[in-house]
């Protein structure tokens, strides 16, 4: 039987404008857009909120932060999960890349240990229809360790794997040019004493030095053969871009420079800058700001790293204090990456496309996620 259900009184955020009208909805899909108010009488009034596409997160950590709340403690998978899940539902994100790590270096190893069951926890769930946000993997992959390659062949082939990253967090590049930076936030994160540091230091040097060119090598080989996306981690430099591109790389994710995110633009990739550092107005890495990257056209897509909230905000942002006109700021975390991972079912207001939408009030300049659909079901 056909469902019809009709939104009106809405500012409708389309790929090119905001329309002051109605959106009809059938059978989980969108049917029309109307700049009209609808006299239909059981027509959903939004009372002149902001309808937006859902969100599409790329990149999160936050099912670690479920996972292994505190440093020694490991939570039970499922109710781990169902919490994350509720998180990013609540903040407008419809559709979500888990980022789970291989070949972690820290002395933290709860995800490694527990990334199988991870996915599985994800696509039991979601087959169930337990889950309110749908979820694929994002597999970090840290290129600077002897078993990253064979760990990744143990997963490659599950279904829900849809994104690959390949990393390599060694202090004195990329992510940490500046050992002070790298040394404040493992020494804080980890509570090393400094003789730890300078240990873990020269153990990471090592390790590259051995394995990361040949892990990427290889790890890229492995994704390109299965047509899996590959996102390249913290660019630096215009070397580290072309390196990227001759491997089939597509995403340059946190590019760190100016220099590596025009680099990657004038080569097709697709960029990804954190949504917390547009909100907090800069990098806690002490990087490139991604408003910065914004203003000077070289921002194609947002994530929310660590904290699900600053998806939205950070579009917000991008609108209010950098002037981007609304369509464009928001099609940075929904169409552009929706687009960088081959959906293309979804991500923006149109006919045909899926029916995951968001409501959205303005208070304080803060934009507040009041409703949210995914395939036209109501999920919060």
């Amino acid at each position: 039987m056909t469902t019809e259900t009709i939104f009106t009184n809405a500012k409708i955020v389309t790929t090119d404008a905001v329309i002051e009208g109605s959106v009809t909805l059938e059978d989980g899909m969108i049917k029309d857009i109307d700049g009209r108010n609808s006299q239909v009488p059981s027509a959903v009034d939004l009372e002149g909120d902001y309808l937006v596409p859902g969100l599409i997160e790329v990149h999160t950590d936050n099912l670690e932060g479920h996972v292994c709340p505190r440093p020694g403690v490991v939570w039970p998978m499922l109710p781990a999960l169902f919490t994350h899940d509720s998180v990013l539902a609540a903040a407008g994100i419809t559709t979500v890349f888990d980022a789970l790590r291989i070949g972690d270096r820290s002395s933290d190893i709860a995800m490694e240990e527990t990334v199988n069951a991870a996915i599985e926890g994800i696509e039991q769930a979601q087959d169930h229809g337990l889950l309110r946000s749908e979820h694929y993997i994002h597999l970090r992959c840290e290129l600077a360790t002897e078993n990253v390659v064979d760990c990744f062949n143990n997963i490659k082939d599950a279904p829900s794997l849809k994104l690959v990253s390949l990393m390599d967090h060694t202090p004195g590049q990329r992510q940490f040019v500046d050992l002070e930076q790298f040394k404040i936030y493992y020494g804080g994160k980890y509570k090393m004493s400094d003789a730890e540091l300078e240990s873990f230091i020269d153990s990471q040097l090592e390790e590259h030095f051995k394995y990361a060119d040949k892990n990427r090598q290889a790890l890229s080989e492995i994704c390109s053969a299965q047509s899996i996306p590959m996102a390249s981690h913290d660019d630096a430099t215009e070397d580290h871009v072309e390196e990227a591109v001759s491997l089939g790389i597509t995403i340059s994710e946190f590019p760190t420079t100016l220099e590596a995110a025009r680099a990657a633009c004038e080569r097709g990739m697709a960029t990804v800058a954190g949504a917390p550092n547009v909100v907090r107005g800069r990098s806690h890495s002490g990087n490139v700001s991604a408003s910065e990257l914004a203003s000077q056209g070289l921002l194609n897509s947002l994530s929310s790293d660590y904290a699900p909230i600053s998806l939205l905000h950070g579009a917000f942002v991008l609108h209010r204090r950098v002037g981007l006109p609304l369509p464009n700021a928001l099609a940075i975390v929904t169409k552009n990456p929706a687009r960088m991972v081959e959906l293309n079912d979804r991500g923006e207001i149109a006919p045909g496309l899926r029916a995951d939408l968001v409501r959205v009030s303005d208070h304080q300049d803060m934009p507040v996620v009041r409703c949210v659909w995914r395939e036209g079901v109501r999920v919060v």
